[in-house]
């Protein structure tokens, strides 16, 4: 009995010691720390964060409430097929914070405001619908195949409503569906351009300019043109025909797949042909500087073997000609096409049922106004009088950078996807 009352007062006494050192404890915490433990309680009471299981703030997450178009309509990633007339405007690509000098892009962006396919704010950040161009084209370059891709709402007559809100130069022909993950820059295999000129310009370097409405291409020039521009064909070293590239780049090695003169026809009474270039991608200056390299040797001013020289690690002085006349044709996306365009879900990003369209815009729009811009200022003429000061023989010294103003013409300046 004794000791039953000894082990309870022992529990007893243990008991209080406790209590006592623990109330001790609390009130020390308090002290020393109150400040860091009201301070966790006073963000939960503003509604900043809530606690976790382990004393942790987590943030609350707002949710956001779509709002008009966002509630009626899906956002998709599609590609537009677009054409347009270069004059006018300095290019394809948008110069964000300037209205000075309007490019083709200012326009789609205000009609797809206008029409509704794409929040206000989009139009200031391009990167929110996930826009980007297949081509760059520069200043008065025309296109009737280009290809942009981005994320738009699919409203009800998207293309009439957009058309709508464009000037007559520049239409939309046609709207496909394409992966999430699509970029229609890099996913591109390869590109095709025009370009179109007067047949002086393959004159002999003696022939009398002004007389140019009268020139007719002989069939025996006409074959040894495309001799020369078959020889392009395959992969080079291009560095010679763009700026700023050194013979070591490896950027500056291209691929071109096809080059060639077409039979000449007469327009506004003036004879003109039609050269045709396939590459997997062009630098800035490449094809007016391929071209201009040949009309040069057909002239007369230097002889063949500056082609091979050209590729060479030497510098050559190698003319530029006129960008009037030069037209994205055509985008290729052969890969593309392989893998998604027989799944089921997407469309090959071909456009043969669109060509019909394609060729009447171009002969509305873009036709008419290289044969009447050339007609009434002869930019052929004038760039051929400056053939004389470039020495094709020497070594070029910075003398390839004589043209190197820059209204510059095909599209994608040196990226691989052009």
């Amino acid at each position: 009995m004794a000791v039953n009352f000894l082990h309870r007062l022992c529990v007893s006494v243990l008991h209080g010691w406790l209590y006592k050192c623990a109330g001790i404890r609390w009130m020390m915490s308090e002290e020393e720390s109150g400040n860091m433990l009201l301070k966790p309680l006073k963000r939960v009471e503003e509604g900043n964060g809530e606690s976790g299981e382990n004393g942790h703030i987590r943030k609350k997450l707002k949710s956001v409430e779509p709002t008009g178009n966002e509630r009626k309509h899906p956002k998709r990633k599609v590609v537009l097929l677009l054409a347009y007339s270069g004059k006018g405007y300095y290019g394809m690509q948008r110069n964000a914070g300037s209205s000075q000098f309007k490019t083709i892009e200012d326009e789609l962006v205000t009609a797809l405001i206008k029409s509704g396919c794409i929040p206000d704010n989009h139009g200031d950040d391009m990167k929110k619908m996930s826009f980007q161009r297949c081509a760059r084209t520069d200043k008065g370059v025309s296109a009737a195949g280009q290809v942009v891709s981005l994320k738009l709402w699919m409203i009800e007559d998207v293309m009439e409503k957009i058309n709508s809100n464009l000037p007559p130069q520049i239409r939309v022909l046609g709207l496909k569906r394409v992966t999430g993950g699509f970029n229609s820059k890099n996913s591109c295999d390869a590109r095709t351009y025009s370009y179109m000129l007067p047949t002086v310009a393959f004159s002999p370097k003696d022939y009398y300019t002004k007389n140019s409405a009268a020139f007719r291409l002989e069939p025996e020039t006409l074959q040894r043109v495309n001799q020369l521009f078959g020889s392009y064909k395959g992969t080079h070293n291009f560095h010679n025909f763009t700026s700023q590239k050194a013979a070591w780049d490896p950027s500056a090695r291209r691929y071109i797949t096809e080059m060639s003169c077409g039979e000449p026809f007469v327009r506004g009474g003036a004879e003109f042909a039609e050269i045709t270039v396939r590459g997997q991608s062009f630098m800035m200056h490449q094809i007016r500087k391929m071209i201009g390299l040949v009309i040069a040797v057909v002239k007369g001013y230097s002889g063949d073997e500056v082609l091979k020289r050209s590729w060479g690690e030497e510098k050559v002085d190698v003319p530029k000609a006129p960008g009037l006349g030069l037209v994205l044709e055509k985008v290729h996306f052969d890969r593309y096409n392989k893998r998604f365009g027989g799944d089921g879900l997407h469309e090959c990003l071909e456009w043969t049922e669109e060509e019909q369209a394609i060729l009447a815009f171009k002969e509305e729009h873009i036709y008419p106004s290289i044969v009447e811009t050339e007609c009434q200022e002869g930019s052929m003429a004038s760039w051929m009088a400056t053939l004389p000061i470039h020495d094709f023989e020497a070594t070029a010294t910075g003398a390839q950078d004589k043209d190197r103003e820059q209204d510059d013409e095909e599209g994608n300046r040196s990226d691989s996807a052009l």
